[in-house]
């Protein structure tokens, strides 16, 4: 907190009376900290606790909890209540971290390059921890540029500007952002309900971003920021280790499919959720739609093409996480398999559990299915071996309501034409299938990488829209609640981060599975399950969040989806018995 303002806030004067004398006289209150009542000052900033607290935490503080509600640390005291701390090391508080690194380096463009460099600089997408940054209207940065931007973005730390928030009617806001040439949030606004807009200032730069800020600029200490491919990467810390910088390690397949899907987005002229909802105002949903299923389709028959044309292949390997339409695409898969004259047949490796009382445990003992050791291994490589020998095999399929394997008479073989299509988390991993041939192996990985950003600085997690598929799907076929899928998702993320995309790269061919207009079909089931969780309950914050962002979006009926659709595997109505 900058000098000038903390002596604002404290007041010398104030300071000196006694608490009783402040409590009668109406200037105090009560805050109930860490299961203590403390006092302090009405109308006192947040962050002037917080920095009292600060060694009391692991990590730096970036927000507060205030009678369950979460607030910033640039807000006010107003009443009695009770606090708790969100630092870097939860999820809320390393986005807002992650947000307001971003909105530090769109003010170093501003200041290096110019505003109109800084308008038309984009935050696509994420390669592991680092934020891959596009330059649009024809407009580039040097490797020289880009280094002067980092060297900004450091002494802007230093002066720890402070990082203010203003509420500004929704027709002054446009006017602001179309003057600022910020077409995007222009776009955007037409479609808020709310007839307020938040907007954030640092310094002389101005912009709009969905999620908490931190107060300052001189929170934000660790980053980079260098070239990649045409644009850059802005590296910023994982909650796991919000201290430290790690390692970027370039991924040229992902990039790749990622770079795929936003050239497809551009030529349909949606980047942004604004573009999306002009689209479904002007009546063009439907083939917007189709064009959509159409690219999806055409990647897939390039996949199988690629698979017919390798000889000596009879495993089809397919991994992705949670949520990202496996079941869907593999039996979309065997379909176009099937044009180049082969006979694939579905398997799923779950069917390889072992029983449920033979479940490896993870550190909190509770069950862990998500690792290797979860599946029977041996038996899986050698029904595979004795297949590809050409021995007739009795595959199994497991029971989930009595968590026990079982064998129902399924006699497998494989003739000349014939090729197993395999699912599940541990495709692409080598000790899944370490008895098979290289050769007979074609890897795919799949998962929903959205490429669609709420405007140009403000982008969507991939987690978000698989967390609410999810969300969707469990509630349809499981009847699990949204609280609890949300509850259950730190584990799913952590299973993934280990078992799944550490070997996305060792892909012999990658597949996006989501699709742009998918949230709008979404939104319909989701705000619903979102609604039920109520305050107090542990989904409480994150379904708030996710209630704020589906709100930029206008929904869209699910009677224009194909049968065949991935999206359908969510939704229901899938032609696929998924």
């Amino acid at each position: 907190m900058q000098e000038g303002e903390r002596n604002r806030l404290t007041g010398s004067g104030l300071w000196k009376l006694t608490k009783q004398e402040k409590k009668e006289g109406g200037l105090m209150v009560t805050i109930k900290i860490n299961g203590k009542d403390r006092f302090y000052e009405d109308g006192v900033q947040y962050e002037l606790i917080a920095e009292q607290y600060q060694n009391e935490c692991t990590s730096q503080i970036a927000l507060v909890e205030i009678n369950g509600k979460i607030q910033e640390l640039m807000k006010r005291v107003s009443r009695d209540c009770e606090l708790k701390f969100i630092t870097y090391e939860n999820d809320i508080g390393h986005k807002t971290y992650v947000r307001s690194a971003i909105m530090l380096m769109m003010k170093a463009i501003k200041d290096v390059a110019g505003m109109e460099m800084a308008v038309n600089t984009k935050v696509e997408f994420t390669i592991g921890p680092g934020y891959y940054c596009a330059f649009r209207g024809g407009m580039k940065m040097d490797a020289a540029t880009i280094e002067k931007v980092k060297d900004r973005m450091g002494e802007l730390a230093d002066m720890d500007l402070l990082v203010t928030k203003k509420s500004y009617p929704a027709e002054e806001a446009v006017t602001l952002f179309r003057e600022l040439g910020m077409k995007d949030k222009v776009s955007l606004f037409r479609y808020r309900r709310s007839s307020n807009i938040n907007v954030y200032c640092m310094g002389d730069y101005y912009d709009y971003y969905y999620g908490y800020m931190l107060p300052s600029t001189g929170y934000i200490r660790c980053f980079d920021l260098f070239p990649y491919e045409d644009g850059m990467i802005l590296l910023l810390p994982e909650k796991e280790d919000p201290e430290k910088l790690p390692t970027f390690v370039p991924k040229k397949k992902l990039f790749q499919t990622l770079m795929m899907t936003s050239d497809w987005n551009r030529e349909m002229g949606i980047d942004t959720v604004g573009d999306l909802n002009d689209q479904i105002c002007q009546g063009n949903i439907s083939d917007m739609i189709l064009v959509q299923e159409a690219l999806q389709e055409r990647r897939i028959g390039e996949i199988a093409r690629d698979i017919a044309r390798r000889e000596g292949v009879k495993f089809v390997m397919i991994a992705g996480p949670s949520s990202s339409g496996k079941t869907s695409f593999s039996h979309r898969l065997s379909i176009q398999l099937r044009t180049y004259g082969l006979k694939p047949h579905p398997i799923g490796l779950d069917n390889y559990y072992l029983n449920h009382d033979k479940t490896p445990l993870d550190d909190e003992g509770k069950p862990d299915y998500e690792c290797l050791e979860a599946l029977d291994v041996e038996q899986f490589n050698t029904d595979m071996s004795r297949l590809l020998q050409g021995e007739s095999v009795e595959l199994p399929s497991f029971n989930f309501k009595t968590g026990k394997r079982e064998y129902r008479g399924k006699i497998t073989t494989l003739g000349p034409d014939d090729i197993l299509v395999i699912e599940g988390i541990h495709g692409l991993n080598e000790k899944m299938s370490y008895t098979l041939p290289a050769e007979s192996k074609f890897k795919i990985y799949i998962s929903a990488l959205t490429c669609l950003n709420v405007d140009e600085h403000n982008r969507i997690p991939t987690t978000d829209g698989r967390l609410l598929r999810r969300m969707v799907r469990d509630a349809r076929t499981r009847g699990t609640t949204a609280d609890k899928t949300i509850a259950m998702w730190p584990s799913v993320r952590r299973g993934e981060e280990k078992y799944i995309f550490p070997f996305q790269e060792d892909a012999d061919a990658m597949f996006n599975s989501a699709m742009t207009y998918e949230l709008s079909v979404i939104k319909q089931y989701a705000e619903p399950l979102l609604f039920n969780i109520r305050k107090g309950e542990p989904g409480y914050h994150e379904a708030k969040r996710l209630l704020k962002f589906l709100e930029y979006f206008l929904g869209v009926s699910s009677e224009e989806l194909p049968k065949n659709s991935l999206c359908r595997e969510f939704v229901g109505g899938s032609c696929f018995d998924v």
